[in-house]
């Protein structure tokens, strides 16, 4: 499907995107209102007007959305992932940086910027009610040690601080995170958070 870049008139191409997606195409909001549809890979810039809006409708439509910020932050963050985007990074990422983000994305999966993926996991455990939410039996088909590191890992913390605070290497980590992904039918730290605290019944 299209790669397609919305942003402000005013703001001229960026190379970096186009390193990225040579065959990228260059959008003003009108023209994504009228052009973009299923399965269309869209990134949408914050700096516009009403892009929280522009987000929903393109989601809406089955269109694959990011949002890129020159300033991100973790209010931000949640307010795209909330209008259905699947990816929120900073504008001026480098080029291997939006590949690997587009890869995600394309595969169901949720990218936010690396910086900020820590507040936005925990943040968003915390929202749902944290520990005192868990579900205990969607755990009951782990090791006792893949249980501990989901857990620490839905508080937020990276592969490296779950390997500091379980006396674990971060090899080992990713090999339980991998094992519990696979157990419980799910792709990414957030679908862990819902899974553990019975947001959706099945993951799609």
């Amino acid at each position: 499907m299209a790669q397609m870049f919305i942003f402000p008139p005013e703001s001229g191409e960026l190379p970096r995107w186009r390193e990225a997606f040579p065959d990228a195409r260059l959008l003003g909001p009108q023209q994504a209102r009228a052009q973009v549809g299923e399965g269309d890979k869209v990134w949408v810039m914050s700096r516009l007007e009403g892009w929280r809006e522009l987000v929903m409708t393109l989601s809406q439509r089955g269109a694959v959305v990011s949002v890129l910020s020159q300033s991100p932050t973790y209010a931000e963050a949640l307010s795209a992932l909330d209008a259905g985007a699947r990816g929120y990074a900073h504008a001026l990422s480098p080029p291997e940086l939006l590949r690997q983000m587009e890869i995600v994305i394309s595969h169901q999966g949720i990218w936010v910027w690396p910086e900020l993926m820590k507040q936005v996991i925990g943040g968003a455990f915390r929202a749902l009610g944290g520990a005192a939410s868990l579900h205990s039996e969607v755990l009951e088909g782990l090791t006792e040690r893949e249980r501990a590191v989901a857990l620490v890992v839905a508080e937020g913390l990276s592969n490296k601080e779950v390997a500091r605070q379980l006396a674990i290497t971060e090899r080992t980590v990713k090999a339980h995170l991998g094992a519990i992904f696979r157990k419980l039918g799910i792709r990414d730290r957030m679908q862990l958070i819902l899974k553990l605290s019975h947001q959706e019944s099945e993951v799609p």
